[in-house]
């Protein structure tokens, strides 16, 4: 880990050569939450609620998810732009240096502009909870923490694995932008609202309803989730991440190399 904050103290130092640049930037990743969050209010100024689930709660969820995708683009994006080094043979360096390959893949590119949307995620996210209609206990208060570090689990996962199909193909494939930013996108509103195969696909396979649906229900109370068992889901997202370093442990196994 000193090896991964020293990555990040360098990659802050060069962000900041150019302040302004810098500033403008993180500026503008404010508008990417607030109009997404703009067409959330005006779909609930037309309809109400959406399948019994009111405006604040729904506005819980989708900050959960813009907390959780804002830190990992801030310190997970190095995984995005990972075929670049397989393309380059970059990646042959990162092998013959002492140290484990996932620490030096995300510490080759840290986006701290990110910071100015996940500051503005997070007065979402007090705002809707000071707003929501129930009664904040201990154990609520520790799920919805437990939400939003589960949720930069899964959504790290997904961007390792979608850097470990770099290791056959080379490039990388525009279906996992299905994963990553669809994701990211999908879990804005509750599950239930989508099709069954949509959410049984999303809780066994990528289990982002681990992070954002099924504990939900409990904060809120729904019927038949008022179970402590729903609070601690949470860490089963957290778990998501071992086999996402499985696969890109037998990724690196079957590395060729770019043959220059």
């Amino acid at each position: 880990m000193r090896l991964f904050f020293k990555y990040m103290g360098l990659e802050l130092k060069s962000q900041m050569q150019y302040r302004t640049s810098f500033l403008l930037l993180m500026l503008g990743q404010c508008l990417t939450p607030f109009t997404s969050f703009a067409a959330l209010y005006f779909l609930f100024e037309r309809f109400g609620q959406i399948q019994g689930w009111s405006f604040y709660e729904v506005t819980l969820c989708f900050a959960v998810t813009y907390v959780a995708f804002s830190v990992t683009e801030c310190f997970a994006r190095g995984f995005d732009t990972f075929s670049s080094l397989v393309v380059s043979g970059n990646f042959d360096r990162l092998l013959v240096r002492p140290r484990n390959t996932v620490v030096q893949v995300l510490g080759t590119r840290f986006e701290f502009a990110r910071i100015g949307r996940l500051v503005l995620s997070i007065v979402m996210l007090i705002w809707a909870a000071i707003h929501i209609e129930i009664d904040w206990t201990l154990l609520k208060i520790l799920t919805l923490v437990l939400m939003c570090v589960s949720g930069v689990f899964i959504f790290t996962g997904v961007f390792i694995l979608a850097a470990s199909i770099s290791f056959w193909t080379v490039q990388g494939l525009e279906i996992a932008n299905i994963f990553t930013d669809g994701g990211r996108e999908m879990t804005q509103y509750p599950l239930s609202i989508y099709q069954t195969w949509v959410k049984r696909f999303f809780t066994f396979i990528i289990p982002f309803a681990c992070f954002n649906y099924l504990p939900l229900t409990y904060i809120v109370g729904r019927e038949g989730s008022d179970s402590p068992f729903y609070a601690l889901i949470p860490l089963v997202g957290i778990l998501f991440l071992i086999p996402c370093l499985l696969v890109w442990r037998i990724g690196v196994r079957h590395y060729r190399s770019t043959g220059s």
